[in-house]
């Protein structure tokens, strides 16, 4: 089955739109934090940041599943891999907790403004890498590429992060639900792909009959 380059190209543009709307916000949240409003700072985290990081690891994901690009085929796609997972998981267990906190005593440490920084630092740096692609294979690259996935994966791409994006608005938190079911689909539509990807084509029936009536 053939894929649409339109829908991926919407991916990959989706992409690139929240990666750089979860930098700029990271870098106002050093602002906020540095002049000393972390009620402004907690509501821009919760309301703008959290989503778009949501958003920008889902497609990030999505694309590299998806595609030839795969999550462990080349380097500079894990480090992205990495980078992206320690950032969600520091800014809902440590960022996020710290913000809320911080509310209430009314005062920011410099931990907090170094943390924000640091996550607008590493969004710039996978930039980069998108960008510049660096390094060779992973030594356990397989020799194939995997093929690309049929279109209904990306229009899944764009669909589950605006669904999840409109509920968590509405419920007053982030849920990246469907992205996560999504996600979980992918893996078995691409654990599918590579069985069919390793499986001997079938003879075509032109050779089949050729090979039946053998010449002298």
């Amino acid at each position: 089955m053939k894929t649409s380059p339109r829908w991926r190209q919407a991916v990959v543009w989706l992409h690139v739109v929240s990666s750089v709307a979860w930098m700029s916000q990271a870098l106002a949240l050093v602002v906020l934090m540095a002049s000393g409003a972390p009620a402004m700072a907690d509501r821009l985290d919760s309301v703008l940041l959290a989503p778009m990081a949501n958003v920008s690891a889902f497609t990030g994901l999505l694309l590299a599943g998806a595609t030839a690009w795969g999550y462990f085929r080349h380097w500079w796609v894990l480090i992205k891999f990495a980078l992206t997972f320690v950032q969600l998981y520091a800014g809902i267990f440590l960022l996020s907790p710290a913000l809320r906190e911080s509310v209430d005593t009314a005062a920011v440490s410099w931990l907090q403004v170094a943390g924000a920084s640091s996550m607008a630092s590493a969004l710039a740096f996978q930039a980069w890498l998108s960008v510049a692609k660096p390094g060779k294979k992973t030594p356990w690259s397989p020799a194939a590429k995997p093929p690309t996935a049929p279109t209904w994966v990306f229009v899944a791409g764009i669909a589950a992060p605006a669904v999840d994006v409109t509920a968590g608005l509405l419920l007053g938190y982030p849920l990246p639900a469907l992205s996560l079911v999504t996600l979980i689909v992918l893996g078995f539509e691409r654990r599918r792909r590579r069985r069919r990807a390793r499986q001997p084509s079938a003879r075509s029936p032109r050779s089949a009959r050729a090979g039946s009536h053998p010449t002298a």
